[in-house]
C-alpha cells in the first residue's frame, strides 16, 4: 500500500492540469478582444489633452487600482480600455463644464508586460515581454515547448475579465487571424498542457 501512496497526488495533479475546464477558443472571441489595439493598464503614463483648456490638460500615471485623477473631474477608471474610449468618456464628463470638449489621450510610457508561463514548457516561470506581445512571444520567453507539450492545448487565463482562452500552436504561427493578433496583458497566465 505504501508504494502506491505516491500515485494519489500525481493523479490529482494530472486531473488539475487536464483541459476539461471551461474555455473559449480564441477564434470565438469578439473582434474587439483579439484586435491589436492597445488597452490602458496600471503603470501607464497618459498624456491627457483637452483642446483649448490647458488648465485641464495633464499627465497622469495609472494607479494599481486602474484609476487616474483628473482636474475638476476627479477619479476615472481607465484600466482595460483603449485610449479612444477613455477620451470619449472624459468628453462626456467634461460636457457639464465645457461646451463641446475635445479630448485626446496618448500613452507616453508603458511598463513591460509580466506573464506567467507554466506547464509543458522548457522553463516555466514569470517573464517580462514587450508591450503588445502575443502568446507566441510568451512561449518563446519560456524556452518553447518541452517534449510532452500538446500543440493544441495552449490556454491563457485572464483575470479581468475572467476568462480562459484556448489556442493551437499552428494558429499562433500563421501571422494573421485571432490567435496571432491576440495580445497578452500583465497578470495573464499561459499554460501548455
Amino acid at each position: 500500500m505504501g508504494s502506491v501512496a505516491w500515485l494519489a497526488p500525481l493523479f490529482a495533479m494530472m486531473l488539475g492540469c487536464s483541459s476539461g475546464g471551461r474555455y473559449v477558443w480564441v477564434n470565438q472571441l469578439p473582434p474587439d478582444q483579439t484586435a491589436d489595439g492597445y488597452v490602458i493598464g496600471p503603470g501607464d503614463l497618459l498624456s491627457v489633452r483637452v483642446y483649448n483648456q490647458e488648465s485641464l490638460s495633464t499627465h497622469a500615471r495609472v494607479r494599481r487600482d486602474g484609476k487616474i485623477a483628473m482636474p475638476l473631474v476627479g477619479e476615472m477608471d481607465v484600466r482595460g480600455k483603449p485610449p479612444t474610449v477613455v477620451s470619449k468618456e472624459l468628453e462626456v464628463k467634461l460636457k457639464e463644464l465645457i461646451l463641446s470638449p475635445t479630448v485626446t489621450i496618448a500613452v507616453e510610457e508603458s511598463p513591460p508586460t509580466s506573464v506567467t508561463v507554466l506547464g509543458q514548457v522548457a522553463h516555466p516561470g514569470v517573464y517580462t515581454v514587450e508591450p503588445a506581445s502575443g502568446v507566441l512571444q510568451a512561449l518563446a520567453a519560456a524556452g518553447g515547448f518541452n517534449d510532452y507539450a500538446s500543440h493544441t492545448s495552449i490556454f491563457l487565463t485572464r483575470h479581468s475579465p475572467a476568462q480562459r482562452i484556448r489556442f493551437r500552436f499552428d494558429d499562433l504561427t500563421q501571422g494573421e487571424g485571432p490567435a496571432a493578433m491576440f495580445r497578452v496583458r500583465t497578470g495573464d497566465d499561459v499554460v501548455v498542457e
